[in-house]
């Protein structure tokens, strides 16, 4: 028995959940087109949203698009059907990174599915986080959602964890003198937005979260040298859990699985109960993006860095309207 033909409304409603995803800044940048007659998505790039200081190879726009494609996919799920998926599908038209065609019922998906219910759930959170250690367990299974993605996870310990750790100082350091870092930082944060309806893209200053005043985990400080009204300072993790996300190949397709990985991974931590945030300011500098690689085999090319833990969860951000990014066409 055929299916019936899939409303504009219920088009609608998957690209709200997609939309859900994290990027970078909360630029969003993203726009989908829907076939009728194919019942196909094409998930696009909006390189008008790019940050040519913070990102000049748009790999974070392929991260956030990644993840929306994931977010995408978990809803099809979802709603029991399968959603065929082809990354690149035209080498011509770079903005277009992959296309999704509703097919017959879903298969062999459940786990995706399953995650589904995370997605308005998941909000990164600025907050200190406990200083207690995410079971082995849970660790494996994160490691093994990555896997699904054609990604790799894992949790640097000792000299490594330091390593990292000092990458990250030393990209705060840079960033605060750094122009353009400052400009990327000011075009994508809101001061004077009081709630999550006065704009609809960007960091609001109260998803900020407090000033670290002491700790070592891996925090950007969204205010810079701006002053916050009522903002108060905490003191963070002094053991942060941090998980690296990499790639065997540093290229477009190899971002977009990146990011479907850093999604999954970040669904299922928060069905687990985990908090979580990024530190994507080592990644905006090629000289110490490459020292996050596996120390083991020195191979690998780190596409996300996270912070994972137990502590509150964050406020929701702003999202822009379905009817923005979204186009239907026969």
């Amino acid at each position: 028995m055929s299916r019936p033909v899939p409303s504009d409304e219920w088009v609608a409603a998957l690209v709200h959940d997609a939309v859900a995803a994290p990027s970078m800044h909360n630029a969003q940048p993203w726009r989908f087109l829907y076939h009728r007659r194919s019942r196909t998505f094409e998930v696009r790039a909006d390189f008008e949203r790019a940050m040519p200081h913070s990102d000049p190879d748009t790999r974070g726009i392929h991260l956030g698009c990644g993840a929306a494609l994931l977010n995408l996919r978990a809803a099809i799920v979802h709603e029991g059907r399968h959603p065929e998926t082809r990354l690149l599908p035209d080498p011509a038209d770079q903005a277009l990174l992959a296309r999704v065609r509703l097919a017959g019922p879903a298969n062999d998906e459940s786990d995706l599915g399953a995650l589904y219910p995370a997605i308005h759930q998941r909000h990164s959170s600025r907050s200190p986080f406990e200083e207690r250690q995410i079971p082995g367990t849970v660790r494996e299974a994160l490691g093994a959602a990555a896997r699904v993605e054609g990604a790799a996870l894992m949790f640097p310990t000792s000299w490594h964890l330091q390593e990292v750790l000092e990458a990250v100082q030393e990209a705060e350091a840079r960033n605060i003198t750094d122009r353009g870092s400052d400009q990327d930082l000011a075009r994508w944060t809101r001061i004077d937005a009081p709630s999550v309806s006065t704009t609809d893209d960007g960091v609001p200053h109260y998803a900020f979260g407090p000033r670290k005043r002491g700790g070592k985990a891996p925090m950007r400080d969204f205010a810079g040298p701006r002053q916050v009204a009522g903002r108060d300072a905490a003191d963070f993790e002094q053991t942060p859990q941090l998980a690296l996300i990499s790639t065997d190949h540093d290229r477009p397709e190899n971002w977009l699985r990146a990011g479907q990985a850093m999604q999954r991974v970040l669904l299922l931590a928060t069905r687990e109960g985990l908090s979580s945030s990024f530190a994507t300011q080592p990644l905006e500098w090629t000289d110490l993006r490459w020292p996050l690689r596996d120390p083991m085999t020195g191979t690998g090319h780190t596409q996300v860095l996270l912070r994972l833990g137990y502590g509150p969860s964050g406020p929701g951000t702003p999202r822009r309207p379905v009817a923005e990014v979204l186009g239907i066409e026969p």
